[in-house]
C-alpha cells in the first residue's frame, strides 16, 4: 500500500507518541547530559492540545493505517518590525520518520507535502532547529535547501 501524507487525527497520537520516544532515544544517545531516557517531548494531553491549534499544524506519513512519520509545525508571523522583513514562517518543530522506513522516500514526500501546505497557507519562510550530533538529519534537511542560520551553543557550569 502507498504512503498517505495528512494532517494528524486523534486516532494518530499513540503512533506518533511512539515515533516521538524513537526521537528521544537518538537525542538521549547524542546529549545524555540534557535529554532523559524514556522521555517524549510530548504528552498525549499535550498532542490532543496540539491536535487543535490552526497555528501548530501535525502531518503524518501513513502506511497501512499506521503512523510513520511526521512532521510539526508552529506557524508564525512577523509584522512591521524596526529590524525584519515581514515574513510568515512554519518552524518545524519535530520532525521523524519510524527507522524502519528512513531511506525509503516517505521523509522526502513528507517535506514535500509541508512545503506545498505551507505555501498555500501563504508561508514563505521555513525554519527548524537541529542538533549538531545528528548528521543524519543535517543531511537530510540540506537536501531539501535549508541551510544554516546561525549556531546555538552551550557548556555546563
Amino acid at each position: 500500500m502507498s504512503v498517505v501524507i495528512r494532517r494528524a487525527m486523534v486516532d494518530d497520537a499513540e503512533g506518533i507518541l511512539a515515533l516521538l520516544e524513537q526521537v528521544e532515544a537518538i537525542h538521549q544517545k547524542g546529549r545524555p547530559d540534557l535529554f532523559r531516557e524514556h522521555g517524549t517531548k510530548y504528552t498525549i494531553t499535550e498532542l490532543f492540545e496540539i491536535m487543535v491549534d490552526a497555528e501548530r499544524p501535525i502531518f503524518v506519513a501513513a502506511k497501512d493505517d499506521k503512523v510513520v512519520g511526521y512532521i510539526f509545525g508552529i506557524i508564525t508571523e512577523t509584522r512591521d518590525s524596526a529590524m525584519l522583513v515581514d515574513m510568515k514562517t512554519i518552524h518545524l518543530d519535530d520532525v521523524c520518520i519510524d527507522e524502519s522506513c528512513r531511506g525509503t522516500g516517505i521523509g522526502g514526500q513528507l517535506m514535500e507535502y509541508v512545503t506545498a501546505w505551507a505555501k498555500s497557507v501563504g508561508c514563505n519562510r521555513m525554519d527548524l532547529d537541529v542538533w549538531e550530533f545528528n548528521d543524519g538529519a543535517r543531511r537530510f534537511y540540506e537536501k531539501y535547501g535549508f541551510v544554516t542560520q546561525k549556531r546555538r551553543m552551550d557548556m555546563w557550569l
